[in-house]
């Protein structure tokens, strides 16, 4: 183009432009765009070399279009510089409008940063306006509608010139024509970006329909072939939990056909005692282990697993909810529990167990002389007693009630004196056979596991549904009996000694055992050996103030 004094613009020089700036506004893809982008400024604008530095999405700048020379396209393209260089030759120099000119007297200072560039040979200039190899013109590309530099909006890349093909610095109409060109050049990238942008959408919109539909079938066989239970449940409204599909393997679990199904809610279907279960399950990602009831009335162990699942747009959202038949599980670990708890020989009660179901009724009451402490003075008088935490609890003087509520738990007391003075507590018959260790000398231990089975079950049967009636170890054994009185345990521990007098068969033939009783008393603030203890010691006492042929019955 020419510049020499630029008094008139000519037709052909604006011809040029217009056309570079049609094919860079028609180029098909982002490179084809940034290529005729440097074109352009090569074919239209008069310079012999031209080069596109896009700003890359993490701030630095990367050769990405040359024109003008083949081995300095070869040299630079794909290289990058740092956004920091950038800025530093950007503030530099000379301002012609956005364009940014170094002349060859500054630009020496720039020769070591990292910004991609060529170097020319060229003698020294001859007169004032003549062009400098070592000269750098830049013109900065804004984002549309952000011309007036850095401060008013985001800088896309900047196009670098050089060599203008008269040998001249551009003057008034070629700067604004370079100003002017890469306004439009930035228009352009944005728009090849945004139609990029658009392309790889669409290209991942149908894949993800595509995918979707996939995993819309593949969710669907997975649902209805899956090997265990699975069902979608509605999530909030009116119908909440409401089941509104379900598998062939829960419909086969239960029982139900799906059409049946369609008319439950969990709710409807787990057993009442695993109600407070299922409520406190979460919705999302909520993990239970229940019991569901089957169309015959009977109920299985399951697990179930909650998950949420929401429709594409965020809209109606649905409970998956995975059931697993743990029926199997459940009854090992049953097993697995009643064994540890349990003697293996009886089946009672084992001292762990004892001892487990004893504590589980006493608490640790304050002692005299601390804050809070119990005072039998008020207690006996009706007025209320608070522990040192300020927590009260209110005590029923005299009559049958033994106990008084302490923070939520309700204490266990024991009868005074050696009279029936009608407290009802909890006894702790502790049961010694008498002539056992004979038997197993005699006959073997077959027949004294057989004599221990069978006085197992008869204290079993002598006692009322609910009381506990444990294997301590060896031929000992302890009944706990609650809300009985002095006198009503007494009674017991008769009736079960009656019991156990009678013959048993052992071996073939009939032996008699006889059995101690000692009769202790449970009251918060012992613990449960103290409680043990006491009745041991009750049970040697009743045993020794008995001859020694009175002890066994025959």
């Amino acid at each position: 183009m020419e510049t020499e004094s630029e008094p008139y613009v000519r037709l052909a020089s604006l011809r040029q432009l217009h056309e570079a700036m049609a094919d860079m506004n028609t180029a098909r893809s982002l490179a084809d765009t940034l290529q005729t982008v440097a074109d352009g400024v090569v074919s239209a604008l008069g310079y012999e070399l031209a080069c596109v530095n896009l700003v890359r999405p993490d701030g630095d700048l990367v050769v990405a279009a040359f024109s003008g020379n083949p081995a300095a396209e070869a040299l630079i393209t794909g290289r990058v510089g740092s956004r920091e260089s950038w800025e530093r030759r950007l503030t530099m120099g000379e301002q012609w409008g956005d364009l940014v000119f170094i002349p060859h007297t500054e630009g020496w200072v720039l020769d070591d940063d990292d910004v991609p560039q060529w170097y020319t040979e060229g003698p020294a200039p001859r007169f004032e306006d003549e062009w400098h190899p070592s000269d750098r013109l830049f013109a900065p590309m804004w984002a549309p509608g952000a011309q007036g530099g850095p401060a008013s909006g985001e800088l896309i890349g900047v196009l670098s010139v050089d060599r203008p093909r008269n040998g001249r610095r551009p003057g008034a109409w070629g700067r604004e024509a370079l100003q002017m060109y890469a306004f439009q050049a930035a228009i352009a990238i944005s728009n090849a970006r945004l139609r990029a942008n658009m392309q790889r959408a669409l290209v991942r919109l149908e894949r993800e329909q595509q995918a979707l539909r996939a995993s819309e079938e593949s969710f669907r066989q997975a649902f209805e072939y899956a090997p265990s239970g699975m069902a979608i449940a509605e999530m909030g409204g009116e119908q909440h939990g409401r089941i509104l599909r379900t598998n062939d393997a829960l419909c086969r679990l239960l029982g139900r056909p799906a059409s049946a199904m369609r008319r439950y809610s969990f709710s409807d279907l787990v057993h009442p005692e695993d109600i407070g279960t299922l409520l406190r399950t979460s919705a999302e990602g909520g993990r239970a282990e229940l019991r569901l009831g089957r169309r015959d009335g009977t109920y299985v162990w399951v697990s179930l697993r909650n998950s949420v699942v929401a429709d594409a747009a965020d809209g109606p959202r649905f409970l998956l909810t995975h059931v697993e038949d743990i029926e199997e599980r459940k009854r090992r670990e049953l097993q697995l529990a009643h064994r540890a708890s349990h003697d293996s020989l009886t089946g009672l009660p084992n001292s762990a167990e004892l001892r487990s179901r004893l504590s589980a009724r006493l608490c640790r009451r304050p002692q005299a002389g601390h804050p809070g402490a119990y005072d039998s003075h008020d207690a006996a008088h009706g007025h209320p007693v608070y522990d040192a935490g300020g927590h009260g609890f209110d005590f029923v003087p005299g009559g049958a009630d033994a106990y008084d509520v302490y923070d939520h738990h309700v204490h266990t007391v024991a009868p005074e004196g050696e009279q029936d003075d009608g407290t009802k507590g909890l006894a702790v018959l502790f049961c010694d056979l008498d002539g056992f260790k004979s038997i197993n000398d005699r006959f073997g231990h077959n027949a004294g596991d057989a004599v221990l089975i069978e006085v197992a079950r008869r204290l079993s049967n002598g006692v009322r549904d609910g009381d506990t009636v444990a294997r301590l170890g060896g031929d000992e054994f302890v009944i706990l009996a609650d809300g009985l009185g002095r006198a009503d345990a007494q009674d017991l521990a008769v009736r079960l000694r009656n019991e156990i007098i009678q013959p048993i068969r052992a071996e073939g033939r009939a032996v008699r055992v006889g059995a101690s009783f000692g009769i202790g008393w449970a009251h918060c603030g012992m613990t449960a050996d103290e409680v043990l203890k006491s009745a041991d010691e009750r049970m040697y006492v009743e045993k020794r103030s008995r001859p020694k042929q009175h002890r066994r019955a025959g």
